[in-house]
């Protein structure tokens, strides 16, 4: 007896796919479980401390909307590339990037500017363009040298990060910081609007909109089009008159775009100065928000929205029942790993054969 591997000849169905989904995130939660009690703790208590403070209580919820925004900014721009089939796993050092962008527009290029309708526009710009920049970059290595675009934005990110831990320890550490490594604080004009004393921002509802703006760039418009043919089949697409080349480096500048846009609303919405380490991994979660949302804009919103309140739950969970915040990590690649294996079994079945 030996067993084959064989392909699917029939395609999933919605309620399979969905199925599918809510079991991955159930098995996850199983196998956690059996992780906090190996550390000796009521895996129970720490599910209900999990749920209960980010979506049961007004302050963690207002933390899980919070959380949400850098979610979304960097998920979106993933979508994008994801559709074309650009495994861009550089969401992380595209976000630094757009902080750093924003960061050097508000306190070096524009801090003489009082008026925050002109600096905000200005920041955000520069935010987002430096983001795109980092996503060209290895959109051009992947077009023009044929470099792997997993291993480039991977790489990248690192670079990206240290860039960011040279500035605040180096020459942009603020004087008057006693020492740690933090930049000056925003000027007035370059912080976005707040709506309530617990932080939610202007930034929130810019991020939903750009789910929209993402969803009508992909289904109403030709460069959607172009995306989707660009990525299903790249012969048919180069027949059809479509610079495929092209296409990638610009759908790589978008990508980074959004994420670079979501760096600098996290500075100017919620941090107001750069320091080391102020994401938790939101780039790298972003990677698992668009695969369960399975790269539809408006799904990625609820996704996100719950990724935030796990990023909160978890840190609750840490507080109370002294479970280290790494947790939240290791439940992400339980994730990973079986929304991976849910899609192998979709689309594949096995077979034990006679030998």
């Amino acid at each position: 007896m030996r067993l084959k591997i064989e392909k699917r000849n029939e395609s999933a169905s919605t309620l399979s796919v969905l199925s599918m989904s809510v079991l991955s995130v159930v098995v996850s939660l199983v196998i956690l479980g059996f992780i906090i009690l190996s550390l000796g703790k009521n895996p129970i208590d720490a599910y209900i401390q999990l749920v209960s403070w980010p979506f049961g209580t007004i302050a963690g919820l207002t933390q899980s909307l919070i959380s949400m925004t850098p979610l979304l900014f960097t998920s979106l721009g993933l979508v994008l590339a994801f559709k074309m089939k650009l495994w861009n796993i550089g969401a992380e050092g595209q976000f630094y990037m757009g902080a750093f962008g924003a960061t050097w527009g508000a306190l070096f290029l524009f801090n003489h500017i009082s008026n925050p309708w002109i600096m905000l526009p200005l920041i955000a710009l520069l935010g987002a363009g430096v983001g795109a920049g980092w996503g060209t970059l290895a959109g051009v290595m992947k077009a023009r040298l044929g470099v792997n675009e997993i291993l480039s934005t991977l790489m990248l990110n690192y670079v990206a990060i240290y860039w960011v831990n040279y500035l605040v320890y180096g020459p942009w550490r603020d004087p008057a910081s006693y020492n740690f490594p933090i930049t000056a604080e925003f000027p007035k004009a370059a912080i976005l609007p707040q709506y309530t004393a617990n932080g939610i921002n202007l930034g929130m509802f810019l991020a939903i909109a750009a789910s929209f703006f993402v969803y009508y760039l992909l289904k109403w418009t030709r460069f959607g089009f172009e995306i989707d043919i660009s990525g299903d089949n790249p012969k048919a697409a180069e027949y059809a008159g479509i610079n495929v080349k092209k296409m990638i480096v610009i759908v790589m500048a978008v990508s980074g775009a959004l994420s670079g846009l979501g760096g600098m609303m996290q500075m100017s919405g919620v941090l107001f100065r750069l320091q080391p380490n102020f994401s938790p991994g939101y780039g790298y979660t972003a990677i698992i928000i668009v695969l369960l949302a399975r790269l539809n804009p408006f799904v990625t919103v609820v996704v996100a929205f719950l990724f935030g309140g796990l990023i909160v739950g978890t840190q609750q969970i840490q507080l109370f029942l002294q479970i280290p915040f790494s947790l939240v990590n290791a439940f992400q690649g339980l994730l990973l790993f079986s929304f991976v294996a849910g899609e192998a079994l979709l689309h594949y079945k096995l077979r034990w054969l006679k030998a």
